[in-house]
């Protein structure tokens, strides 16, 4: 009898062997999809950003003309001085302003705690260096991107204006703001190449913000804080 039973066990273990065989194919192609789709997911986010700003990004002696230029925040030092990457951008606000190619600036950042801010920060560099008061304009709850964009057209009536900010990240910059209303063109810097560590940091940073940014249009997120319509700008052209 036992020797009846030895092919039918032998059959059984093949059985359970090929079950097995096809489980684990199964549990492969299954994390390997997973795998796939944030993949996927960041190609079509960069993709999308890149396509939304070709042909609008520029260098300081090709941009366009417009009103206003929008300066969008970075870190600022614990002495209360821009970092280099914001006085980079800072400086390519100051040269657009002096060339004539606009004719205010709008310092968007983050002035959300007591102990931080950026903007008044932003707006004495540029005093300092010769751009009139007048011509500044602040926004203080520039927290990300997104929100500076949609809050420079819903809270200042921004319709037409040159971004700044890092080459890195001037084309989800110009995306989102065109996006948000914003007649946008861009101009970014190039000279902080020099920190070769923090640039290709950030510019890896930028590619994976590029997801977060085609979420934030695809919902229509909206800023956290939108308020009353304000005229600095308004003014400032005025001016």
């Amino acid at each position: 009898m036992l020797a009846a039973m030895s092919p039918l066990r032998s059959a059984l273990r093949r059985r359970l062997g090929a079950i097995r065989n096809v489980s684990r194919k199964r549990v492969v192609l299954t994390l390997l999809a997973l795998a796939a789709v944030p993949a996927v997911l960041l190609a079509t986010a960069v993709t999308w950003v890149t396509v939304a700003a070709s042909g609008h990004v520029y260098t300081v002696a090709g941009v366009p003309e417009r009103p206003v230029a929008l300066v969008l925040g970075a870190q600022v030092n614990p002495d209360g001085q821009p970092s280099d990457f914001l006085a980079a951008r800072l400086e390519l606000a100051r040269q657009l302003y002096e060339a004539g190619k606009v004719r205010a600036i709008l310092v968007s950042g983050d002035d959300g705690q007591p102990e931080y801010n950026e903007v008044d920060p932003m707006r004495d560099w540029l005093v300092h260096r010769g751009v009139p008061e007048k011509k500044v304009v602040k926004d203080h709850a520039g927290f990300d991107t997104r929100q500076s964009c949609v809050r420079a057209v819903k809270v200042f009536g921004v319709k037409s204006a040159t971004v700044v900010t890092q080459g890195f990240h001037i084309d989800r910059a110009v995306a989102l703001c065109r996006e948000a209303g914003i007649d946008a063109v861009g101009v970014g810097d190039e000279t902080m190449k020099k920190w070769p560590k923090p640039w290709y940091t950030g510019a890896a940073r930028d590619k994976v913000a590029c997801v977060k940014a085609m979420f934030e249009v695809v919902t229509g997120a909206q800023p956290a804080f939108l308020g009353r319509r304000e005229t600095g700008v308004d003014e400032a052209l005025a001016s």
